[in-house]
């Protein structure tokens, strides 16, 4: 009997519905654990008959996640081309692509169920992503059904919904059932249903195995969902309490061709336990528990070495009946390693890690490394050092970048030693500079190329000479030595070419490319030659390669003020990061998204964005450098914070890796918070750190800012070797040249309303009262409450304030009384998304357009720290007040 679902069965028809209509779209399913997600499912699945094909899909809590789990169980029915393509282990992009194919030249409409994805992989994720952007012209309903109660904020769940079309997208959440309803239940068997209902909070699988208890009624009730299932175990006999024991090590289904290949009597065991209710079949025939709450009550009451008996049984039965019985390298994996048999899961988890990481799914390519390295002592000395190799790089992309990533590459260097591998050791020696440079250790980053260097030089021509040739190329780069960069990665090319090494040649176009772009003569081709190295990149699935490619393309696109490519690329890149878990380089990419915020003048967005950054005190130095300068620049702004602390903490770090693109911007940005509090001597101490760099350690926009503030500060010979540095940009060059009036028009131009307030600040004469009346009505909107400050003063002190115009209230003042910073229109926007509306109808409803709609969701998003709807659901449930702080804020509304 299904209570108090109506609503939710109409609403998953509707859809349905709507897909058949060839409007398809995807439904989250959402609710606590035991809640009757998967019986509504089959109930609607049942309602929905011939009118369209079902195919279902799971999850499955493994030890680490089966990549593109789902799609593996429908893929045969879906199309046998696609299981081959899975079988295979064919890149994410064929595989997707095929799906699409399928489901578009299918013969009825689909419904895919994808069930538990709160146990997703990084690439079922991809997946889901995919397929939701192009639903909406297929006859495909998707629906995904998770546990709300195990997405955490930082879950990469939660981030799902705002990467898929809001306009297809529903939510249901199911609610546990009423008083009434559990009270209707409860007297049908003669309990006490009041006592029923305080026990089990109206949980339907609770209530289920409380009422499945035959015993007397009135007897006492079981205070957990785990005494309810043990005291239907107690009533079992002992070939039924095996069989139970058995399929309880294995999570998700077990396939019928498996356990119809038990013996007899275990066969009929199971089918009584199918009678009894316990268990449940399919209509593929597979078994599986009722719910993974009644699975997780057995395999509790198993002693450890039962557990380890059981999976070793599993195991041996998995690959007794392969092929007949498909079972993934994952789930081989989980169960060798729950045995504790250390040579199967040497053998199995390095596989399962590497069709992992062809996946995308890096975070659980580590995982599978990290429990062969449990076993690591009973390893051969070659599989021991590629193991302790091969988890260094897969931590470091998707997990961190610690000591104990380190101590692995020297690990797997002392066992190649060992070995006579020069070839293993160079490339080990190559990573090592690699992470010493992300830890911010200049210094010993470029001892360890010059060592890979010299371990590889000393062997034929090789790839992994090529790779660390273009090593070289790349700290020179870092560092700004340019001509050297573009020498040693013209080397690197030169050899990758002559050895066949496509990968160095992607690497080292990126070195070239960000050489030449950087330089003081800037060469636009180099912009062609990045582009080439991310096109090869994504195209031959070097993932690392990729992120660094949109890590340079959208950092150089900040700097060099064109911010319509920098959003694009920025955007491109923090997804795929987040797609393939690259960790490490969404945060350095969001730091820069966060100086992008920063230069377009929304500065609460911009602190928002990189508090979260500077928050991770565990990141290494260049993942947070970004976001510190951020950070600290937008609180001095703001006059909010400690932001000139921030900012000399990161001139600190900066300076550790001695790379004058780390150290320049904090000291830029000591300068302007210096003056934005009149200390002139910090000012100076700056700007005189900054002048004694050579002229190559300066970008145009970094010398044109340079050179302004010297004027500002009255430092004239400065001024003039810093002019003569570069060709300085137009609006610090109309500036130099005495027009502040012009130069506060090119930066509007470029859409940079606080260098544009700033250039006001300097007009003097009679123009300066108009001037700074210009720069207040650009910085009260973005509400630079420290620039206006010191435009009042400065004011006072040219006995102009009868120019300016009056203080103002408005948006803004809701936006500083509010403890997030939102504005009135913001809190609007926020109670709308709370009570789920789409960005169309909460248009419709504000009387604004849709583009305007969404950059209000993303300003809330940015300051409610979340990443898409479901997370900020989930903030709003697990913190009320921010709703209750709208109710008191909110009107009236802006005009």
């Amino acid at each position: 009997m299904l209570l108090e679902r109506d609503d939710s069965l109409r609403a998953l028809a509707e859809q349905a519905a709507r897909a058949a209509r060839g409007n398809g779209g995807t439904v989250l399913l959402a609710g606590e654990a035991g809640i009757g997600k998967t019986t509504l499912l089959r109930a609607f699945a049942a309602q929905q008959g011939a009118a369209c094909r079902v195919l279902w899909g799971a999850c499955e809590p493994l030890s680490t996640a089966r990549p593109l789990g789902p799609l593996q169980d429908m893929a045969a029915l879906l199309d046998d081309e696609l299981a081959a393509l899975l079988n295979a282990g064919a890149p994410p992009p064929r595989i997707f692509a095929m799906v699409l194919d399928s489901l578009q030249h299918a013969s009825t409409p689909s419904v895919l169920i994808f069930e538990d994805v709160h146990w997703a992989d990084a690439a079922t994720l991809d997946l889901i992503r995919y397929l939701g952007r192009r639903l909406p012209a297929l006859s495909t309903l998707l629906i995904l059904s998770l546990r709300s109660d195990e997405v955490a904020p930082d879950h990469p769940l939660a981030r799902l919904p705002g990467d898929l079309p809001a306009a297809a997208l529903s939510h249901i959440k199911l609610a546990p059932l009423s008083a009434a309803a559990v009270v209707m239940l409860a007297q049908r068997v003669g309990r006490d249903g009041d006592a029923l209902y305080r026990v089990t909070a109206g949980n339907p699988f609770f209530v289920t195995e409380v009422l499945a208890e035959s015993g007397v009624a009135g007897a006492e009730l079981p205070v957990t969902v785990r005494d309810a299932v043990w005291a239907r175990l107690a009533r079992l006999d002992a070939q039924e309490r095996w069989m139970l024991d058995l399929i309880s090590v294995i999570p998700g289904a077990v396939e019928r061709a498996l356990w119809t290949a038990l013996r007899a009597e275990d066969v009929a065991a199971a089918e009584r336990c199918i009678a009894r209710g316990i268990l449940v079949r399919d209509a593929a025939g597979a078994l599986a528990f009722r719910h993974e709450l009644a699975r997780q009550a057995v395999l509790a009451q198993l002693a450890p070495e039962e557990q380890r008996h059981l999976h070793a049984h599993v195991l041996a039965l998995l690959e007794r009946h392969a092929p007949m019985v498909h079972a993934s390298l994952a789930q081989l994996a989980h169960h060798a390693a729950a045995a504790a048999d250390a040579q199967r899961v040497l053998t199995l988890a390095p596989r399962a890690a590497a069709e992992a990481a062809a996946l995308g799914a890096h975070r659980q390519a580590a995982q599978q490394l990290e429990t062969a390295l449990r076993f690591v002592t009973q390893a051969p000395a070659a599989l021991a050092a590629q193991l302790y190799q091969d988890w260094a790089y897969e931590a470091g992309l998707s997990v961190r970048i610690d000591d104990a990533v380190i101590a692995a590459r020297h690990q797997s260097i002392a066992l190649w030693r060992g070995l006579n591998r020069g070839d293993k050791v160079g490339h080990n020696l190559r990573w090592l500079s690699r992470l010493h440079w992300y830890r911010g250790d200049g210094r010993q980053a470029e001892d360890y190329a010059d060592a890979a260097v010299r371990e590889l030089e000393a062997l034929p021509a090789s790839a992994e000479l090529a790779m660390a040739y273009s090593v070289r190329s790349q700290l020179h780069m870092l560092h700004d030595r340019f001509e050297l960069a573009i020498e040693w990665g013209e080397r690197a090319l030169a050899l990758a070419e002559q050895v066949g090494d496509l990968e160095t040649r992607v690497h080292a176009l990126n070195n070239i490319g960000t050489a030449q772009l950087s330089a003081t003569d800037s060469d636009p081709s180099g912009q062609a030659k990045l582009e080439q190295s991310l096109r090869l990149a994504l195209a031959h699935g070097y993932h690392e390669h990729a992120a660094r490619a949109y890590t340079n393309l959208g950092e150089h696109a900040v700097a060099f003020k064109d911010f319509a490519r920098a959003e694009r690329v920025l955007e491109e890149g923090v997804a795929f990061d987040r797609r393939h878990d690259l960790e490490v380089w969404i945060h350095y990419l969001v730091g820069c998204q966060a100086q992008l915020r920063l230069e377009q003048g929304r500065l609460h967005e911009a602190e928002t964005m990189a508090q979260r950054i500077v928050a991770m005190t565990t990141l290494s130095a260049v993942e947070r450098l970004p976001a510190m300068c951020g950070l600290g620049k937008a609180q001095a702004r703001l006059g909010i914070g400690s932001g000139t602390d921030v900012l000399q903490e990161a001139l600190q770090l900066a300076l550790t890796t001695a790379e004058p693109q780390r150290t320049v911007p904090p000291r830029l940005a000591l300068v302007e918070a210096a003056w934005l509090v009149q200390d002139t001597v910090a000012c100076v101490a700056q700007l005189s750190a900054l002048a004694a760099m050579t002229d190559a350690c300066l970008d145009p926009w970094e010398c044109g800012e340079l050179a302004v503030w010297c004027q500002r500060l009255q430092m004239r010979r400065r001024v003039a070797r810093a002019r003569s540095a570069q060709q300085i940009p137009e609006p610090w060059a109309a500036e130099l040249r005495g027009d502040p009036a012009a130069a506060a028009t090119a930066w509007m131009q470029l859409g940079m309303p606080c260098e544009a307030a700033l250039a006001l600040l300097q007009v003097r004469g009679a123009g300066a009262g108009a001037a700074l009346a210009q720069a207040l009505r650009l910085l009260e909107p973005i509400d630079a409450q420290a620039l206006i400050t010191r435009l009042r003063g400065l004011a006072r002190e040219l006995g102009v304030q009868a120019a300016l115009p009056r203080r103002r209230y408005g948006p803004y003042r809701a936006a500083r009384a509010h403890p997030l910073g939102l504005t009135r229109r913001e809190l609007q926007v926020l109670r709308l998304l709370a009570d789920g509306h789409g960005n169309r109808d909460i248009a419709l409803r504000l009387s604004r357009s849709p583009r305007t709609i969404e950059h209000h969701i993303a300003s809330v998003y940015a300051k409610l720290g979340v990443n898409g709807r479901i997370e900020l659901l989930l903030r709003l449930q697990s913190e009320p007040w921010v709703l209750a702080a709208t109710a008191a804020t909110a009107a009236p509304p802006e005009k």
